[in-house]
Parts: C-alpha cells; sequence; structure tokens
C-alpha cells in the first residue's frame, strides 16, 4: 500500500431530467387507477413532504441519466474519456441485469477503463465511494469516476385494491430520477478522511423489489412498510454516533451534512437522533422526491451552489439503506466549489 497517497472527490455533476410531476398530478392518477380508494387531497404532501418530483421522459435509461452526469463532471475537469481509470455504476435503478451497466455508460461516455457495477440499494454511491477510497489508497488507480442513474417514478404502483395494500405502495409514489457523477482523484492529502458501514441484515424484509426472472411466485412492485424500515435503522444511528465521537466529532458541530432523504419526516427523526442541526442539512426530498443513490451527490452539488463547498469545510455523508444497511463518511473537502447546477 502506498502510505502517502490519499483521495479526495474532485468534482462533483448532477443531470437533472425537466420533467415534475406535482403532488395534485400524483394524486390524480392513483384516483384514476385506484377508484376503491380514498385519496385525500395533500396526501403526500402531508405524510412525506413530497411538493414534486423529477421525472425523465419515457425511454429515458438510467445508463442515459449517468452519461449525461459523467460526460459533465469530466467536462468540469477539463478531463477526456482516456484520463479516467475506472469507472463505476452505483444506482438502485439498471437498464440490465447483465452485463454489469457500467459497460454500457462506459461506451456512450467512450470510456475503454475497467469497470463494474456496486449495488447496495441507496447507499451504491456511498459504498462505491468506499471502493473508490481504498482503491486509490492502495495505489490501484488514480482516477476513478463513480456514476449513478435513477429513475424510480417508474417504481410507481398506480393501481391498489385496499387500505393495507396502500400502505405498502404509497411510498412508490415519491420516487424521482436523476443522474449523478463523482470524480474521485489521488490526493497528497486526505479528502476522504474515514468512513464506516453496518447493518442490519434482520430487517430486509421492509422494503422489498423481487426481480420478477428470478422470483416468479413472489409480490411484485415496490413494497416499503415505511414503519418497519424505520424501525430496522435503530441502532445504526447509535453506532454512526459512536464512531463519529471516536473520529473527534461532534455531530452537533458539523457545519454541512449530507443524509438519504426518502421523506421530510424522516430525515427529520435521523437528523434528531444523530444530534445533527437541521439547518446543516442539505434539503432535496420536497422538490426532488427520493431520488435513491444519487440523493448524497445532489446534496453536494447543491451545497456547491448554495456556496457552502469550499476548501477547508468538514463535511460528513450520512447513508440509509433498505436492507438495512448504514454508513458515515468524513470529508474535509479540499476542491474548488461544485459550479451551479
Amino acid at each position: 500500500m502506498n502510505a502517502h497517497a490519499y483521495s479526495r472527490i474532485t468534482q462533483v455533476a448532477v443531470h437533472l431530467p425537466d420533467g415534475r410531476q406535482t403532488c395534485q398530478a400524483i394524486e390524480d392518477r392513483l384516483r384514476e387507477h385506484s377508484p376503491a380508494l380514498r385519496i385525500a387531497p395533500g396526501l403526500l404532501r402531508r405524510m412525506y413532504g413530497l411538493e414534486e418530483r423529477v421525472v425523465a421522459d419515457d425511454g429515458v435509461l438510467p445508463s442515459d441519466l449517468a452519461t449525461r452526469a459523467a460526460l459533465k463532471a469530466l467536462h468540469q475537469a477539463g478531463l477526456e474519456p482516456g484520463d479516467v481509470d475506472l469507472l463505476l455504476f452505483a444506482s438502485v435503478s439498471a437498464d440490465v441485469q447483465e452485463p454489469a451497466n457500467a459497460h454500457i455508460v462506459a461506451a456512450k461516455t467512450g470510456l475503454t477503463c475497467p469497470v463494474f457495477d456496486v449495488s447496495n440499494a441507496c447507499n451504491s454511491v456511498l459504498n462505491a465511494l468506499e471502493v473508490a477510497d481504498a482503491l486509490i489508497r492502495c495505489g490501484r488507480y488514480r482516477r476513478i469516476l463513480i456514476t449513478c442513474g435513477e429513475t424510480l417514478s417508474r417504481l410507481s404502483r398506480w393501481t391498489m385494491t385496499s387500505r393495507r395494500e396502500m400502505r405498502t405502495a404509497l411510498a412508490s409514489m415519491t420516487g424521482g430520477d436523476m443522474g449523478a457523477a463523482l470524480l474521485v482523484e489521488t490526493s497528497t492529502e486526505p479528502g476522504i478522511m474515514a468512513s464506516t458501514f453496518m447493518a442490519n441484515s434482520t430487517g430486509w424484509p421492509a422494503a422489498t423489489l423481487f426481480n420478477p426472472y428470478q422470483a416468479p411466485g413472489l409480490p411484485q412492485g415496490l413494497d416499503i412498510d415505511s414503519e418497519q424500515l424505520l424501525a430496522s435503522f435503530l441502532g445504526l444511528d447509535t453506532r454512526a454516533v459512536r464512531w463519529l465521537k471516536e473520529h473527534d466529532t461532534d455531530p452537533g458541530e458539523l457545519s454541512l451534512v449530507c443524509v438519504h432523504q426518502p421523506s421530510v419526516p424522516f430525515v427529520r427523526t435521523i437528523s434528531e437522533r444523530l444530534g445533527v442541526r437541521p439547518e446543516t442539512v442539505v434539503s432535496t426530498f420536497p422538490r426532488t422526491g427520493n431520488v435513491g443513490a444519487a440523493t448524497l451527490p445532489l446534496q453536494l452539488a447543491l451545497a456547491g451552489e448554495q456556496g457552502r463547498l469550499y476548501p477547508g469545510v468538514k463535511i460528513a455523508l450520512f447513508g440509509l439503506a433498505s436492507g438495512a444497511s448504514g454508513g458515515v463518511m468524513l470529508i474535509n473537502w479540499t476542491a474548488s466549489a461544485a459550479p451551479a447546477l
């Protein structure tokens, strides 16, 4: 291992499709497809804090969104495709199960470097950062491009036949679409300072999307029991706080925090349990919806646009994903602020 090598994030880029779907439009469509259920006006706003979500055009694939963000990141850095040593695709959404979706993104961006996918639900990008940091620290690669393309709006379950079914299907109405990319490079000083990951795998049934080809006899469609999902994270948050204190970091003193955002109440609850000040969290959910693994890059990009991303600022990334899995990454930002979205 190269003891003098560190890694740092040098570019963050996101691609937000032009399409928007308001709460009212979602609820109107749901009433049309599920006439037996009474959908109270403003239900999604009251339950999840959603105002509108970002929606890609029909025919746009996750790889298309990831490619747009990847090309933007390379342009920002002044790099050519041949300057990238490794490409990772990290996302909930995917074009294909075989081959690795990273091959599709590489072909669309003109990259010829090695590629592979990193998959861990909404923690996919955070785990990809962990992988990139480790590979750079050991001297295997110098420049790694992490890409993500989410089309979660397409998981919406429009047909519901009972209140019980609605309870586990309603969260699917909050998914949004976007692409994201992060460029991670070797550095003489630590940018990614430390990270830790944890799991409570007994909580996996709380949120499922079974493969219809490999599990044809099991329930189909995105199925989320929000109460069980939140319960599956209990204990992960206290371990995260303990780890931060072991690394001389008080969550209440952080000035910039990025946390996964499946709903406004969820972010509020997790922030309270972590001891994070609400004003330090970059809010994204109300105007985009749950954009899965792209949520953390989106928050970094927004922080750059808001002037909150500058050399020397200490950032904590909190990842929480179905499974359940959790992750924390401490970052010392060493690059210049990200350009406007």
